[in-house]
């Protein structure tokens, strides 16, 4: 389309030539003549003035050279990605390979008491156990596993190989990723007479509407009542959520966060990668954690931390700039240390006091600069 054609479809403003044909949308820094990039991050600016885009997406306060054509968005970062949306469009599912005109693969297991909703499409070697309800156009990749009695809405996703266990519940418009697990039992046990007894894990998980699950992610069924992710949440891979944890609405949960059982996530909550959660914990609404961190304790609402354990961000930040050369510290300490312990002996030699007998040790013994 023509960059006047996309500006009106991503409601932006043009400033250059609207005749200019696009084909795609590409980094600043790589984009062509035929393509058009963003500015969303300052640290970036520089690239305005060498880019090769046809056009880029800037806010309405940044400075751009007058040769460069643009469109001027109040959220730059979102109308990249509604450019995304009306140049590339999102993945096209196809039908299964062997049954293109039905859509459900005739070596797909589907129990006959099973509800199948109209418009799916069941690759090869999906298994929909006995009394599960899927939705209308939800597709299931090979390998995917929907467990007895286990319901999907509209419109969901199971990639290869992702797997729903029994009883649990899927809100309309969920993806999940390969080999993402709903449903797994969780890590309870009692320990009696030196052994570990399993809990049963009687209660389920319920995932709310527009959810996604990235690869790898499990999220455990709770052992009584139920783990339970909120509408429009976003889970990255390889994460792990544990047994009767409640997440909120819009979380962004990254990359190898694990939250242990019992844990109560409020609303727009965003935990960066490898942050983790002991249990039985709150964090309030709205709160962020900085990656790595390891949250001991209940975080208020709104609040940002960071560290090991998470603290306030602004005090986790000048921890670690005090802390990055802790050796030099230490030979600092020490030099001061030997320093004082000469001065004191001047001082007591000087008013007629013999040294104490103990700082005398300390200061010719072999090995004290170590």
């Amino acid at each position: 389309m023509t960059l006047a054609e996309l500006a009106s479809r991503i409601g932006a403003e043009l400033v250059g030539d609207g005749a200019i044909a696009i084909r795609g949308v590409a980094p600043i820094d790589r984009a062509e003549s035929d393509e058009i990039s963003f500015l969303a991050n300052t640290r970036y600016t520089g690239f305005l003035r060498t880019t090769k885009a046809a056009a880029v997406i800037v806010g309405r306060e940044v400075e751009c050279p007058e040769s460069l054509s643009r469109l001027i968005a109040a959220d730059p970062y979102f109308a990249f990605r509604e450019s995304l949306v009306a140049l590339h469009g999102f993945r096209v599912h196809p039908p299964p390979a062997d049954n293109e005109s039905v859509g459900i693969s005739p070596l797909a297991v589907i129990h006959a008491t099973a509800n199948i909703g109209d418009g799916c499409m069941i690759h090869p070697f999906a298994v929909v156990q006995r009394g599960a309800v899927i939705g209308r156009n939800c597709v299931l990749y090979p390998g995917a596993s929907v467990g007895e009695e286990a319901t999907l809405g509209d419109g969901c996703v199971l990639f290869p190989h992702a797997v729903v266990y029994d009883r649990c519940r899927i809100g309309h418009r969920v993806t999940m990723h390969a080999n993402a697990v709903v449903g797994s039992d969780g890590f309870g046990y009692a320990t009696h007479k030196g052994r570990h007894e399993k809990i049963p894990q009687t209660g389920i998980v319920v995932i709310e509407d527009d959810v996604e699950i990235g690869s790898g992610c499990v999220i455990e069924r709770a052992a009584m009542e139920e783990t339970h992710i909120g509408a429009g949440s976003k889970l990255a891979d390889l994460i792990s959520i544990g047994h009767g944890t409640r997440l909120g609405r819009g979380c962004l949960i990254v990359s190898l966060v694990g939250i242990a059982g019992s844990v109560e996530v409020g609303d727009y909550v965003a935990l960066g990668g490898q942050v983790g959660v002991s249990g039985h914990l709150t964090i309030g609404a709205g709160a962020r954690v900085a990656g790595k961190a390891a949250v001991v304790t209940d975080i208020a609402a709104g609040a940002s931390v960071a560290g090991s354990p998470a603290i306030d961000l602004d005090m986790a930040k000048r921890n670690a700039l005090a802390g990055r050369d802790l050796y030099g510290m230490a030979k600092r300490l020490k030099a001061l240390e030997r320093e004082v312990t000469k001065l004191q002996r001047t001082i007591d030699e000087r008013a007629g006091r013999a040294p104490d007998r103990a700082e005398t040790d300390s200061t010719s013994a072999p090995g004290t600069n170590a």
